[in-house]
């Protein structure tokens, strides 16, 4: 167990250098000096949060594991501290950024290391940050959001990408819980295949029938006529084209 800290603007610099670099050379190493280093960290003032080094496996554990050490420590505007997650995600940077079976180490883009808060559904982007707030969104019934929450922490995956970067959607259990039925293998508790399958259409890339990327369209159609914070998810998959009847489960 370790004091949980923050970086600084000096440390997030640090940070980003450092994820570039290793695009190009995995051979360096981590540098976690600066998780405690005065220069580049600091601590969180009167409020004290005890983390521990440990292997999550999924986004789900991740979320539910920081949602009960942050919610209730007495730290205000959680989702705004930049240099909190920041660090959180340095902290847990060797599962967040594994070695692959070239022995080499593949980041993703900035903004899942440091979140960007001026744009409030590219914060959704964070390999740590994105999973917190939609399982604290969601924490009434974190299972409505599981498509979003499964998975492992380095690869959020297409579905991700799809329904969290929308407010309409990522806040709507409903909307959620029927992308959840939908596409999520309860064996493997990974997204089914051919759920994120596209095609191209005139230079343009569309979903294909019954894929994610057209539940996204199939949503903004119905959002024209119906209040789909009002509606309940079995609602919803029964009101769902055709095309979506291949992922429609037994369970629902």
């Amino acid at each position: 167990m370790v004091m949980l800290r923050k970086l600084n603007e000096r440390g997030m610099t640090r940070l980003i250098e450092f994820l570039h670099a290793v695009k190009s050379d995995s051979s360096l190493g981590v540098p976690v000096e600066i998780l405690y280093h005065e220069t580049t960290s600091q601590d969180l003032g009167d409020v004290e949060v005890d983390v521990e080094h440990r292997t999550f496996g999924s986004r789900f554990e991740a979320a539910r594991y920081l949602h009960g050490l942050l919610s209730s420590c007495g730290l205000e505007n959680i989702d705004s501290q930049r240099g909190l997650w920041a660090w959180l995600s340095l902290f847990y940077f060797e599962e967040l950024c594994p070695v692959d079976k070239k022995g080499q180490r593949k980041p993703l883009e900035d903004a899942c290391w440091v979140p960007e808060t001026g744009r409030a559904f590219r914060y959704y982007r964070h390999l740590l940050a994105g999973p917190y707030r939609i399982f604290h969104t969601h924490r009434a019934d974190p299972s409505q959001a599981m498509i979003l929450l499964c998975g492992p922490l380095h690869q959020p995956g297409e579905i991700v990408a799809q329904l969290a970067s929308r407010q309409n959607i990522v806040t709507n259990a409903s909307l959620l819980g029927t992308a959840t039925a939908l596409y999520l293998d309860r064996e493997t508790s990974l997204p089914k295949r051919g759920a994120t399958s596209t095609e191209k259409l005139n230079d343009r890339t569309r979903g294909k029938p019954g894929t994610v990327r057209r539940l996204v369209d199939v949503y903004q159609q119905f959002d024209l006529v119906w209040d789909l914070y009002a509606m309940d998810t079995h609602t919803i998959v029964d009101l769902l084209p055709k095309e979506f009847e291949r992922f429609k489960s037994t369970q629902l």
